[in-house]
């Protein structure tokens, strides 16, 4: 019956967590001209109205003239190829470099960010950083190790998101890169 539970708790976690949209915004790079701003504003849109990003993918992007730079981690392939396609599509870019990492299928790391959700968003009150269409902490999980990447309110929450995640059984290491709003402007 207990494992029954878990189960449906994990499949209800999975489809929450897949039916949401994008977290914080993807990293860019410096912007020259009003139409680079414009290409930037496209691609972040884009990218985080992908119908399948969610918790565990992380997307960012650098647009340099014509040419923009996908980068991150993903859980589908299909979010890889949807992300290339979409920023292509985008008036005034000429090229895409696609260096989106798929992460290898694996009912460990699945384990491991099913619990690191729970660990994360159930501490104090980082809840409200689960909630809306852009959560905007990101778990990825590749092979065990945990990288939490995206925005939190305060140095409090970073620091309280990163001692969730280092509890959780079955990880090998955890990689905080959770930057505070103040922190985020320099991305």
């Amino acid at each position: 019956m207990r494992t029954m539970k878990n189960k449906l708790m994990l499949l209800v976690a999975t489809l929450a967590i897949t039916t949401s949209a994008a977290t914080a915004a993807p990293k860019t790079s410096g912007v020259e001209s009003t139409s680079d701003k414009q290409v930037v504003k496209q691609v972040r849109h884009e990218l985080v109205t992908l119908p399948y990003y969610g918790v565990f993918d992380n997307l960012g992007y650098k647009v340099e003239g014509t040419t923009v730079t996908l980068f991150g981690q993903v859980t589908r392939p299909t979010t890889r190829h949807d992300a290339g396609r979409r920023v292509a599509k985008i008036a005034g870019v000429q090229q895409v470099v696609n260096n989106i990492k798929v992460l290898p299928l694996s009912s460990f790391d699945d384990s491991i960010r099913a619990r690191t959700y729970r660990a994360v968003f159930r501490s104090g009150s980082l809840y409200r950083y689960a909630m809306g269409a852009n959560p905007s902490i990101h778990i990825i999980v590749d092979r065990g190790h945990v990288t939490l990447e995206g925005v939190v309110g305060s140095k409090m929450d970073r620091q309280l998101a990163y001692i969730a995640a280092n509890g959780v059984f079955g990880t090998f290491s955890v990689t905080n890169n959770l930057r505070t709003e103040n922190d985020s402007e320099a991305y």
